[in-house]
């Protein structure tokens, strides 16, 4: 473990003291799993970014997809508890 000194400025020391008091820990455990939860948000972030270029590519090179209109109406009828089929992918005339 290594130390790492960040600066407060008063209010922010303060008004962490008083969240971490409420959320009854102390300061320094409430910053530290404030870092840890931003951390892992830019790591989700970044893994949804990767996991949508990825479907993009595939996207490009197939030209294959599902027109919005069939995918909303195979959606809503999940949603409504009514088992349908799958709308199947296809290359879209422009």
């Amino acid at each position: 473990m290594s130390t790492t000194t960040i600066r407060l400025s008063d209010e922010l020391k303060a008004r962490i003291a008083r969240a971490a008091e409420e959320a009854g820990t102390t300061s320094h455990n409430f910053i530290l799993e404030a870092i840890a939860e931003k951390a892992e948000a830019a790591e989700q972030r970044a893994s949804f970014r990767a996991v949508a270029d990825q479907r993009y590519a595939e996207f490009l090179e197939s030209g294959q997809s599902i027109p919005w209109e069939e995918a909303r109406s195979y959606l809503k009828r999940r949603l409504a508890g009514t088992p349908g089929k799958r709308p199947a992918t296809r290359v879209q005339e422009r």
